[in-house]
């Protein structure tokens, strides 16, 4: 799903201490057969933030709190999402883990 939302990071994250405006470009939902468990992978603009110069915005509070009031104001979805292990964050991503109810509204709102 492509989105076009500005997310903020405050910097207090283990593996980065920027705090910056973060455009996210689209959100992929990938979950097991059982719709019970998924990873939420948030997408944001390489031309903004870097990893390489940035760090990972993996574990920064204000971007998980913006993401969720995002998900679940704007998108209708669910706050049932969580930061997955630091080994699952991408270079143009956020990985999140993602609950049922998270997937079933995803389903409801947007399909398989």
């Amino acid at each position: 799903m492509q989105t076009n939302v500005i997310l903020r990071t405050s910097g207090d994250g283990y593996w980065s201490n920027v705090a910056t405006s973060v455009p996210v470009t689209g959100l992929n939902l990938r979950f097991d057969a059982d719709a019970d468990y998924g990873e939420l992978q948030v997408f944001f603009d390489t031309k903004i933030w870097d990893i390489d110069r940035d760090g990972l915005i993996y574990t920064d509070t204000l971007f998980l709190h913006e993401l969720k009031h995002f998900l679940v104001g704007e998108l209708g979805l669910s706050s049932d999402v969580h930061y997955s292990e630091q080994g699952m964050q991408g270079e143009d991503y956020v990985s999140l883990d993602a609950g049922a109810d998270f997937i079933a509204k995803w389903l409801a709102r947007v399909g398989a």
